[in-house]
């Protein structure tokens, strides 16, 4: 297929752009195969660039016709990273053909026509993001235990589609044994490690236990699970889904736990449903985004809207939910074991949040990036089918903000720790934006099998090798950043939720953020300067001190 095809008017003039906080722009529209495109040509006047994935949704709206002749008419475009642009288009047919053609290029479904397979990236690339962040590389001090291996057991994707093709396990555990678990597991997502504390705790993960009508046992999922129990300990199961929901699945063949085979295991329910349940949370980030766009509601009625979407609870929920299993992992050293139903979706976003607390390396650039590699992309989170689609647009078939969901709960981390993160928000809602539309080939796909069938690592650039360049990564890095090296507990207390209005409201609203940070920075360098400074004068006060009074000079202390 040529995108000539599907291309109805690729350059329209007289186009009339309106978009909040930015003044009309008279200009002309050229659409390619990616882009729309629609400039000015007048200087200081920016042109808007704008991929077609990024549309979320098209509505025609057409003027009155005037004596029965048609005038016109405007597109709103509702876009994923959740912009509104509206243009307006003198004629009718001019109006449907835009509107036609812009429909055939946001509604492709093949990955290889995407705009990754097309970019080029301008400068030389340092370091190849798609090999930065290695099994190996990641679990080096894991691996020096003895009590870990890597196994690629899954190198051909035949074990389970979802994971990639090497994970660490027991070191007692053989290949075999991984194999049998899996088919006892849903997905095949047997058992894998997910972290491992300093205090020697580890943390797993899984798709739910696969019991069939005659309620079968599987000896080599139980083999996995006691490997990594102490002698005189127990470890943990947390199911992260409702009594109800185990019931329905029992049904279908799944289940959980029992306390007869795994009793070396304390299992417990902690309900993630509205997370693991793609519809309902997309309906609730739906709801949360209709209210930040009501202009005319009064405050009150606002705040009540707000709070009964949804989205505030099941942030809080997942952050309470992290907090009870790191304590588990942290305070009482114990294993903990993960799942929910596929393991895709809940089970990733509370492994990673658990990391987030307990590991200070997640809350650096490069070790937030790692942690995404390690439990979104290659653990097989369907980023491919999650978004396809956001909250204008018509709802997909497991279309969900997954992801955002997380994004906003570190967000909140960054609220009540502000000086413990080495990044700020806008490294959050570049995520953001690149996890729905980017020219990099990073979030394609929905697992690592399918991305490497489709030659995503060998004909897309990844989105760390561009944020990682000396002049892109300074501008993420937060200026009160002082490394805690202790774990971090967030508060979960209703009042305690702050809506991220840099991302929710930042199309309504006016943001300052960057010029308050910027601000910041400035502080912290004159201080930084002052400090040295006032060091400077402690040590030339000593050398006077030394040369009147020689060896009955009293000791300086310089404060550092």
């Amino acid at each position: 297929m040529e995108f000539i095809e599907l291309i109805l008017i690729n350059k329209l003039d007289g186009v009339i752009l309106k978009y909040p906080h930015h003044e009309n722009v008279d200009g002309t529209v050229c659409i390619t195969g990616h882009h729309l495109i629609l400039s000015s040509r007048k200087e200081g006047v920016r042109e808007l660039w704008l991929l077609h994935k990024n549309i979320d949704s098209i509505e025609k709206k057409e003027n009155k016709p005037n004596s029965g002749i048609p005038q016109g008419g405007s597109l709103f475009l509702k876009c994923k990273d959740l912009r509104i642009f509206q243009l307006d288009i003198a004629t009718s047919t001019e109006l449907n053909f835009m509107a036609q053609t812009l429909e055939n290029l946001s509604s492709l479904q093949d990955p290889t026509l995407f705009y990754p397979f097309f970019y080029r990236h301008m400068h030389p690339i340092m370091e190849n993001g798609f090999t930065l962040y290695s099994v190996e590389g990641e679990f080096t001090k894991v691996l020096a235990t003895e009590e870990w291996r890597i196994s690629r057991v899954n190198q051909n994707y035949t074990i389970c589609s979802g994971y990639a093709k090497s994970v660490v396990v027991p070191k007692t555990v053989d290949d075999e044994t991984l194999a049998n678990a899996a088919s006892f597991r849903q997905g095949g997502r047997f058992p894998v490690l997910s972290y491992r504390h300093n205090n020697g705790a580890v943390l797993l993960r899984a798709g739910q236990p696969l019991y069939g009508p005659k309620h079968r046992r599987c000896r080599a999922d139980e083999a996995i699970l006691n490997a990594v129990v102490g002698v005189g300990m127990k470890g943990v199961i947390y199911d992260l889904r409702s009594s109800g929901l185990i019931s329905q699945y029992q049904s279908k063949g799944g289940g959980t736990e029992s306390n007869a085979n795994y009793s070396q295991w304390k299992i417990y329910n902690r309900s993630l449903d509205d997370v693991d349940n793609q519809q309902q949370l997309l309906e609730s980030f739906s709801k949360l985004i209709e209210a930040c766009n009501d202009r005319e509601i009064s405050s009150d009625k606002w705040i009540s809207k707000l709070e009964s979407c949804g989205w505030p609870e099941s942030v809080r929920n997942s952050l309470h939910t992290a907090c009870i299993i790191a304590q588990h992992i942290h305070q009482k050293a114990e294993p903990v074991l993960i799942h929910g139903t596929r393991g895709e979706d809940a089970t990733l976003l509370v492994c990673s949040i658990v990391q987030i607390i307990l590991n200070p390396d997640c809350r650096t650039i490069r070790g937030f990036q790692a942690l995404i590699e390690r439990e979104w992309l290659q653990a097989g989170h369907p980023f491919g089918t999650r978004h396809r689609c956001s909250v204008y647009g018509t709802s997909q078939p497991r279309a969900a903000p997954t992801f955002p969901l997380f994004l906003d709960c570190v967000r909140q981390f960054l609220e009540q720790f502000p000086c413990s993160f080495e990044y700020r928000q806008s490294f959050l809602i570049t995520l953001f934006e690149h996890s729905y539309a980017s020219q990099f080939g990073t979030f394609l796909c929905d697992s690592d099998q399918e991305r490497e069938s489709r030659d995503v690592y060998k004909q897309t650039t990844s989105i760390w090798s561009w944020i990682n360049q000396p002049d892109e990564l300074t501008t993420y890095i937060n200026p009160l950043y002082e490394p805690t090296p202790t774990v971090i507990w967030p508060s979960v207390a209703p009042m305690s939720f702050v809506l991220w209005e840099e991302l929710y409201l930042r199309w309504q609203i006016v943001q300052r953020t960057e010029q308050r940070e910027e601000q910041y920075r400035v502080i912290r360098q004159r201080e930084q300067q002052l400090r040295a400074q006032a060091l400077q004068l402690r040590r030339e006060l000593f050398d006077l001190a030394h040369q009147y009074y020689g060896s009955e000079t009293k000791e300086f202390v310089c404060d550092k």
